[in-house]
């Protein structure tokens, strides 16, 4: 084995003597480019995938085959077997070596960067001790990192080392690196489409900046200076956001800040490896739409960063106006300024469990004096009556009010709350009033979602601009129809020309009548973030509901004695508080979706039911969705945000949640994929468990990533979360084909037929949890099985070493908030990341 004593001429003749240079792209090493500290890490598919992981020094690259690639996770200790020391210019290399020379595979340009030894430890003294600890400067390996020499055992000839990470600001889940990095840093591409020869496309590029053109530019030394590196840091993917709740008046206090409620669009901007997003409050990407924002929010001395905001256009009163952000998304996005009031992620670390006020101390340090656009809002403590006051003297919108020792969560969990000057929501367009002049309308007729129905709201005549009549005329023409859109009064409708309920509104009003007909309305403007099935009507929740020392306590559980799991003698009680526990946890996974429930009223052991539908029997905390089905009517989908929902459910005999692929938001598009790993009988977990690594990797190679999930029954869940873009016809022929390929890759480990005849002794990869209107069991749900086992979400480090999918029950509702909280699963289920072709 070569060692740091070597000549340099005769360092590469055992890595020439491998191979025929006639027959591989491999560089030779002919030509040495000049002598830096660079760093390198190339995937490599050959007879088993591994990491090739390669330091620079006296001009090679020693280098160490990782089995098992980096992990991020200090207690992970990844084996890293020595081999033959490359070439500088291998560093520059991704391709294809032919099957059947050395090596022969897929190689990806996984990392780079530049190294630097620890102080007084001398990689020249040290190496041929056995031993290496340094810092890396990658793109996505980061931190100090310690390489030891393993002793050999028996005739053991390989020089087995340990590839381990210090605990340090970089460290993370064991998935956090190989798990979520998918693609080429040089070129954008999969394993899968290196493979297949791909052409690069520079400027599609997913990771950048690109590779260095030469390794003299890729082993610079690192900049000394103040400013952390930009790039390195992965692009945080979308997260739920957390919404604030109406309520009657602003809460009294110390325990609280007060902001100023802004008149714009609730935006996430995501910033990490040089690149940036912009996310709507469901997820959508509207990333061209403020590429000004995203322009300045790469320039924040920030690696990475998921900051929680408000676009808005400023008028010179001060105010902000959502008409006028309106005009400037159309003509003037140079107009368009920006209000960060939370950090949910900086620099890698999540942040969400950490109080409020901690966070805005971050944010505003990052904020600074404003950046471009960017501006830090501002925040008082307590005195948020007066402020109310003072608002609404202005004519300002109102107040958001949010408890200064609460996490983030992606709920609507009661410890954010808004208080509104004047009255103002969305509501469906449902038609149109004829105008008596030639052109235009008179008024717009509005509906909106009540128990599921889309009911008659009232009309808006005013607040239109005559571009805005034109607009809206060129939008509604093609969406009329003949048949009514809603019940009317006749004389209020007279002459209506009705359209499909497609468009959304914004409308101040006063207030609602009896009979839930608008007084005194004025548009707004139109609102593309929301889709009409989630418009509701926002009704005051008395404040003093939400202040109290639990916000759930208002339901009441009743029997709670009464025993629903035979097996164990556990309560309607006990799962009632289970569900308490847990239910920020599990909300921004199973809240603001379309969910069936299992409901058992008298346990699990007797009558059970599925029940997706609602006329109103569950009361106010759990709310409907109107989706419309396949014969044109619509129906009353359920949905819960909040703890309250969640418990609601169990008050009315629900064990298990089970939620659709999409959001409220927008019910067309899939936000994941799931494949459900069902084992027929008589297979053991540990084939389970082989066959979800299986589809992590082959997922993986098309790039993307997979987060697994046992499900407290049988099986376990390999789920790809997804950036909202992609409708259910398109999400479930991908689900289809990708099943339908492993079967065919091998038949008699894995079926995709329905038939349980057909099962036997394989798989079924169940993918039709992937179409419109299906379910799959959420993220902490109860399951309805003895002993009340959990779905639980698991890095693929925990599942390697599982034995059973129902390890955990009801009762371990502490263990899963804590495991939440961990950096192991600090990224689960989110990913910035698209369905792929197949």
């Amino acid at each position: 084995m070569p060692n740091v004593q070597t000549k340099k001429e005769d360092r590469l003749a055992t890595y020439r003597a491998k191979r025929d240079f006639a027959r591989t792209a491999e560089p030779s090493g002919a030509t040495q480019p000049a002598a830096g500290n660079g760093f390198v890490v190339q995937k490599h598919a050959a007879s088993r995938l591994h990491y090739d992981f390669r330091l620079e020094l006296d001009g090679v690259l020693l280098s160490w085959a990782v089995t098992r690639g980096p992990s991020a996770n200090p207690d992970d200790k990844r084996l890293a077997v020595r081999t033959e020391d490359h070439p500088l210019d291998y560093a520059r290399f991704e391709g294809t070596i032919p099957k059947g020379e050395y090596g022969g595979g897929t190689v990806m340009l996984w990392d780079n960067g530049t190294w630097e030894p620890i102080a007084g430890k001398d990689p020249r003294t040290t190496l041929p001790e056995g031993h290496l600890h340094f810092t890396l400067h990658g793109r996505r390996m980061q931190g100090e990192w310690i390489l030891f020499r393993l002793k050999p055992r028996g005739r053991e000839k390989a020089e087995n080392w340990i590839l381990r990470k210090v605990n340090d600001a970089f460290a993370g889940g064991s998935d956090d690196l190989i798990g979520l990095h998918l693609t080429s840093i040089d070129s954008g591409r999969t394993m899968e489409e290196i493979a297949a020869g791909k052409p690069v496309a520079r400027s599609k590029a997913k990771a950048s900046p690109a590779a260095p053109a030469s390794a003299k530019a890729q082993v610079r030394k690192p900049a000394r200076a103040t400013k952390r590196r930009k790039a390195g840091r992965i692009l945080p993917p979308f997260q739920p956001v957390q919404l604030a709740t109406l309520v009657d008046h602003v809460p009294p206090g110390d325990r609280w800040l007060h902001e100023l409620k802004y008149d714009g669009y609730r935006t996430l901007l995501a910033i990490g490896n040089g690149e940036g997003r912009a996310y709507t409050r469901s997820g959508l990407d509207w990333s061209d739409r403020f590429a000004g924002l995203i322009a300045d929010a790469v320039t924040l001395d920030a690696e990475s960063a998921l900051i929680d905001g408000e676009a808005v256009v400023v008028l010179p009163d001060g105010r902000t106006s959502f008409q006028a952000l309106q005009a400037a998304l159309k003509d003037d996005p140079n107009a368009i300024d920006y209000f960060a009031f939370d950090l949910i992620e900086l620099n890698g670390e999540d942040l969400t469990k950490r109080p409020l006020l901690e966070r805005k101390e971050l944010l505003a340090a990052l904020i600074g004096e404003g950046q471009g656009h960017l501006r830090y809002s501002d925040h008082i403590i307590g005195r948020g009556e007066q402020l109310f006051d003072s608002f609404c003297a202005a004519g300002l919108e109102g107040v958001i009010s949010k408890r200064t020792d609460a996490r983030y969560s992606g709920a609507r969990s009661g410890t954010w709350v808004k208080t509104k000057c004047i009255r103002r929501q969305e509501f469906v367009v449902v038609g149109w009033t004829p105008s008596d002049k030639q052109r235009g309308f008179r008024a717009l007729l509005l509906g909106v979602n009540e128990k599921g129905v889309l009911r008659y709201a009232g009309k808006v005549g005013t607040g239109f601009t005559g571009d805005e009549i034109e607009r809206l005329m060129v939008l509604m023409t093609p969406l009329e129809q003949k048949t009514a859109t809603v019940e009317a009064p006749r004389a209020a409708v007279r002459g209506a020309h009705w359209i499909k309920p497609k468009l959304v509104a914004e409308v101040a009003f006063i207030e609602f009548t009896h009979e839930g007909v608008l007084r005194h309305s004025s548009y707004l403007g139109l609102r593309e973030d929301k889709k009409p099935e989630a418009v509701v009507v926002e009704t005051e929740t008395p404040v003093g509901d939400l202040t109290a020392p639990a916000a759930t306590s208002t339901v009441k559980i009743s029997n709670r004695e009464r025993v629903i799991f035979p097996e164990g003698k556990l309560t309607k009680g006990q799962l009632a508080d289970y569900y308490e526990a847990v239910a920020e946890i599990m909300l921004p996974w199973s809240g603001s979706r379309p969910i069936s429930l299992v409901r058992c009223p008298q346990g699990r052991d007797k009558k059970c039911f599925f029940q997706k539908h609602d006329a109103g029997s569950f009361g106010d905390e759990v709310k409907h969705v109107a989706i419309r089905e396949k014969d044109g009517h619509d129906e009353p989908y359920l949905f819960v945000d909040t703890p309250a929902g969640l418990l609601t459910c169990v008050q009315m005999g629900t064990i298990e949640f089970h939620g659709w692929g999409a959001r409220i938001e927008d019910v067309e598009k899939a936000d994941r994929l799931v494949f459900d790993l069902d084992p027929d009988e008589g297979l053991e977990f540990k084939d389970v468990v082989s066959a979800a690594f299986h589809l992590q990797d082959v997922l993986g190679q098309m790039g993307l990533a997979t987060f697994p999930m046992v499900t407290g029954g049988k099986g376990v869940h390999v789920i790809a979360p997804l950036t909202p873009t992609a409708q259910w016809p398109v999400v479930k022929d991908f689900a289809h084909r990708f099943a339908m390929a492993l079967e065919q890759a091998d038949p008699d480990r894995f079926t995709a037929a329905l038939a349980k005849a057909r099962r036997t002794g394989r798989i079924f990869i169940d993918y039709l949890r992937n179409q419109r209107g299906a379910t799959a069991v959420m993220p902490y749900s109860a399951r309805s099985r003895p002993f009340a086992p959990i779905a639980v979400p698991l890095s693929w480090e925990e599942l390697r070493d599982l034995d059973s999918p129902a390890c955990w029950h009801i009762g371990d509702a502490a263990e899963m908030v804590k495991r939440a909280g961990s950096k192991a699963l600090a990224q689960w289920g989110r990913a910035d990341q698209f369905l792929p072709d197949l």
